[in-house]
């Protein structure tokens, strides 16, 4: 049951029937742990027993943490059963998130850390090699939002009052997969004061599920197949070949995960929830910073929040705030996958951010500098600057095996394309040239910069009575114009 698919359709409607035919919140909490359920196991069935553990080991802890203190001590001992609670209290919080991390590494790095031990024989059942060893969906959202869970509740947040709240939040099935993260308490809030969703919000709903089908079948999956054969046959390609289909490879990048956001929160919508966004016209940003400000916005929200901010954050000193923002870019390098070529994008990042905050602190000493990047030009070079590094980046993010990084890094050395990959590649797979193919990329991020500046810069959005006409229109287009094959979405291998 894929999003977007007739069946998830058919299934959508469904729990949106029951639900609001629902009146008690418990049935409503209920119904939604069950679809989910359901969900899941018609994805990947032979994990649905794992993700249930950790939901109650995760569960059981915060209500662990949360127990209060025997109030019947004697005053004279309060202190030491004091301290002794919060001490109990920092092992609950250390072991909750101990287990997560270490079934998160399990999965992402069990077969690195073997081979570097010199394992070479596979793990039981999997036989010769790891090829069985499959990352359970969702697996690493899921972790992220069990571990900020248990955070607020250590930080003084009410723990979940019974399974049924915390497992429809945990496993909510249009977030399930890909996010975007959620915290425990702003969900449930919307679940517990039930809000019919109104001709508005039923047409915002489905307006964002037909846009994210869109975006998905219609662009998305079209460059995968530019991206996929150019990556493909990188021995043939020269350096122009591999400008544009790391270009492409971007644009496929931020058109796949967004769409799945979209219709995660049309879906929600439906349901009377609103799920946050995720993404705000990333490639128009200025500055790296500003970038993670609106890229992936609830990782970026996370690792502030609970990496970030408890190394220290920007309060102890310029350097130690560099050596802060390279550590969590690296950590989220790593919690991408087990290849040098993520560990290499999350240093591009951080590095990219320390520029941003010495360039700040040299600004504060030097007014002229401030004023040179707020300027005309200065916001041209810095938008150029900031997207041209974070596209060189998307290179080892695609390509994160050693041997494929370095093989283009070598062909963009000034290398030409050997003809059959020119006629191959370019007219006989895709039909078009590679002039046609950079005119009609150029002219999907020119159109994307168009409606940034009408919103952002006119402040004008669709109303809903033109989405009601564009719905089925755009429901039309991606259907019959989607390729043979549906891809899978790019962020379920993370």
């Amino acid at each position: 049951m894929i999003l977007p698919s007739i069946t998830y359709a058919l299934f959508l409607v469904s729990v949106i029937g029951i639900f609001w035919t629902l009146e008690s919140i418990q049935a409503r909490l209920w119904l939604l742990l069950v679809a989910s359920l359901v969900f899941y196991a018609s994805l990947q069935v032979q994990y649905l027993l794992l993700m249930v553990a950790l939901l109650l080991v995760t569960f059981f802890v915060g209500q662990a943490i949360v127990a209060p203190m025997d109030w019947r001590t004697p005053n004279a001992r309060w202190q030491v059963a004091e301290q002794g609670w919060n001490r109990r209290r920092r092992w609950l919080l250390g072991l909750g998130i101990g287990l997560n991390v270490l079934l998160l590494l399990g999965f992402k790095y069990l077969e690195g850390m073997l081979r570097l031990l010199g394992w070479t024989g596979g793990i039981g059942f999997l036989g010769d090699d790891f090829a069985g060893l499959i990352m359970p969906l969702g697996l690493s959202f899921f972790v992220f939002e069990c571990i900020a869970y248990l955070v607020d509740v250590y930080r003084g947040s009410p723990a979940a009052a019974n399974l049924a709240d915390f497992g429809a939040y945990k496993l909510f099935f249009p977030k399930l997969i890909s996010g975007p993260i959620t915290r425990f308490h702003p969900f449930l809030d919307q679940v517990e004061q039930p809000k019919p969703p109104g001709l508005n919000g039923v047409v915002e709903g489905l307006w964002l599920i037909a846009y994210g089908a869109v975006k998905k079948l219609l662009l998305a999956d079209h460059i995968a197949i530019l991206v996929n054969l150019s990556f493909d046959n990188l021995a043939r390609a020269g350096s122009a070949d591999v400008v544009l289909a790391t270009f492409a490879y971007g644009l496929q990048l931020y058109l796949d995960f967004s769409a799945y956001v979209n219709i995660a929160r049309g879906s929600a919508l439906l349901l009377g929830i609103n799920l946050p966004e995720n993404f705000d016209a990333p490639y128009f940003t200025t500055s790296l910073a500003t970038f993670w400000r609106r890229w992936h916005i609830t990782l970026g929200d996370w690792l502030r929040n609970y990496l970030y901010f408890p190394l220290g954050g920007s309060r102890q000193g310029l350097w130690r705030t560099c050596l802060n923002l390279m550590t969590i870019m690296l950590i989220a390098g790593v919690w991408h996958g087990n290849n040098w070529g993520f560990v290499i994008w999350g240093a591009i990042h951080g590095a990219g951010l320390v520029i941003h905050r010495l360039t700040q602190a040299w600004g504060k000493a030097a007014p002229w500098v401030a004023r040179f990047w707020l300027s005309f030009p200065g916001t041209i070079l810095g938008w150029g600057l900031t997207q041209a590094l974070v596209f060189f980046s998307w290179l080892f993010f695609r390509l994160p095996a050693p041997d494929q990084f370095t093989l283009a890094l070598q062909r963009l050395g000034g290398t030409t394309a050997d003809p059959q990959f020119i006629q191959k590649v370019y007219l006989e797979s895709l039909g078009f040239s590679y002039g046609e193919l950079w005119l009609l990329l150029g002219g999907l991020f020119g159109l994307m910069g168009l409606a940034y500046a009408v919103k952002r810069g006119l402040k004008l959005e669709l109303s809903w009575p033109v989405k009601l006409l564009l719905i089925p229109l755009f429901s039309l287009l991606a259907w019959l114009l989607a390729p043979a094959e549906t891809l899978s979405y790019i962020y379920f291998d993370f």
